[in-house]
């Protein structure tokens, strides 16, 4: 019995440790985060906080519902997550840690003639202690890091933040500026501190001679603590709007954050948009103005760009969303200060790829797929809905409204889908009653799982139909 009590508790703890780590995975390890700002807490409840009482007051009736109901409910749980637990060098110390923990704490117990073992202390040490164990390592690959970039002394960095738009800026600043130069830029969205000393200790080339930062933040200091790391050289502010509202709680925060970038010690000049509604000085230049004539079209975007002489330089880029007008602008900018001309970069900027999953046209089986998927601010949604409206036939739209938003701007967003689309396929249920409320009922479907969607877009659509995938969010959310 003493056997299999030993290894019952072991599987226990190893389960809920699973849950555990895979909800820190999700929200950056962050614990006020997977406590406050989770969005299906009944989660915790079923999977966590249930069999930890049940452990406790339920005695020996507890291992029927663990082996019986528990393990085989956690287990289609996992199995049905799009996002599931990747086994990382953080995540195999944890369990390595809970391990050692549980079999030492176990052992203790046995030798005092004690068989109730417990489960909360070794979570939580396992917890704290992987934490302290990252802060050690992180402090020395930060260490390693430094070394490397100051071992670089003709690297020009570029810090780029916004609320929308910086990897887009990023991505299109690279391309342009990589005609020229030896340009390295961090991978996909990595933009918080962690993920750029690991992006500069295993990629970053040492014959690199631009490197663009993107830099992220969840709340006030985290643009500090990039800058004050990579010390950009050159700097954009992209539009600042409420994305991650419910962590700054307000506009005048998220602006502070973002301009935080500005404090570099290295500072040559920044170009902040004008949404920030700050003020020009001899290191902060306002752009935005000078985007004149947005023309957005299913084949791309035309504007011009009004020079400090007062010329008009005209340009197509093939990509979608007239947002684009203002990233490619701040490409440009940054591009001109770099030695390419602002008409040689629109020379550039004229054979510009699209970044994918943000307004990436596609066209299958006679169908015309935007895949807007990465993005998920209302600027953005609004102008991927405008421009779907653009199409003569029948159109579908795929999304789960906006996520970390208000709920005034889902509503928003509900009624203009109502009115330009055919068919509102919502996914997740974070946004239902938002469109339930303002979708007419004959044109929107709920989809309870994320892996009907292919199949219901098989049934549903047909040659000729425009398809929108408007954001997209994990099923945890």
């Amino acid at each position: 019995m003493i056997w299999f009590k030993l290894f019952s508790h072991f599987l226990l703890v190893f389960s809920l440790g699973w849950y555990l780590a895979t909800n820190l995975q999700w929200y950056s390890y962050k614990i006020e985060r997977v406590v406050l700002h989770h969005t299906k807490y009944h989660w915790h409840i079923i999977y966590f906080l249930i069999p930890l009482f049940a452990y406790y007051f339920t005695g020996i009736y507890f291992w029927i519902y663990f082996y019986f109901a528990y393990l085989p409910t956690l287990w289609l749980w996992h199995k049905k997550l799009d996002k599931k637990l990747v086994l990382t060098g953080r995540i195999k110390r944890f369990f390595g840690l809970l391990f050692a923990l549980t079999v030492f704490q176990d052992l203790l117990m046995l030798s005092r003639g004690n068989d109730n073992f417990g489960i909360i202390l070794p979570l939580a040490v396992a917890v704290i202690g992987s934490m302290a164990i990252e802060k050690v390592l992180i402090h020395g690959y930060r260490l390693h890091a430094k070394q490397k970039l100051e071992s670089m002394s003709d690297l020009i960095v570029v810090g780029i933040t916004a609320s929308y738009g910086k990897t887009s800026i990023k991505n299109f600043l690279a391309q342009i500026v990589g005609h020229k130069k030896r340009v390295y830029a961090t991978p996909r969205s990595v933009n918080t501190i962690g993920g750029v000393i690991k992006d500069i200790n295993e990629k970053l080339p040492e014959d690199t001679e631009i490197y663009i930062v993107e830099m992220g933040a969840r709340g006030e200091g985290d643009i500090a603590e990039i800058t004050e790391f990579v010390k950009p050289h050159y700097a954009v502010v992209g539009v600042i709007g409420p994305q991650h509202i419910e962590y700054f709680k307000s506009l005048e925060r998220i602006r502070n954050t973002k301009m935080e970038i500005v404090g570099s010690s290295r500072l040559i000049h920044a170009w902040v948009h004008k949404s920030a509604n700050v003020k020009p000085d001899e290191k902060i230049t306002i752009f935005g103005d000078e985007i004149k004539n947005v023309r957005s079209t299913l084949n791309g975007v035309d504007f011009d760009i009004e020079t400090q002489k007062g010329d008009i330089l005209y340009l197509h880029i093939p990509v979608l969303g007239d947002f684009n007008a203002i990233n490619v602008t701040a490409a440009l900018h940054v591009a001109n200060a770099l030695g390419i001309s602002y008409e040689k970069g629109a020379a550039y900027a004229s054979r510009l790829k699209p970044v994918e999953h943000r307004l990436q046209r596609m066209d299958a089986g006679g169908k015309i797929i935007l895949d807007d998927s990465f993005n998920g601010n209302i600027e953005g949604m609004m102008a991927s809905f405008e421009l779907a409206s653009q199409h003569s036939g029948r159109k579908i739209v795929v999304t789960p409204g906006l996520i970390e938003s208000d709920i005034s701007l889902n509503e928003k967003v509900a009624k203009r889908a109502n009115e330009v689309f055919d068919l509102v396929i919502v996914t997740g249920k974070i946004n239902r009653p938002v469109f339930k409320k303002f979708v007419e009922v004959d044109k929107l479907l709920f989809l309870e799982k994320k892996a009907e969607l292919e199949q219901k877009l098989a049934e549903l659509t047909k040659p000729g139909d425009l398809i929108l995938f408007a954001n997209d969010a994990p099923n945890f959310i």
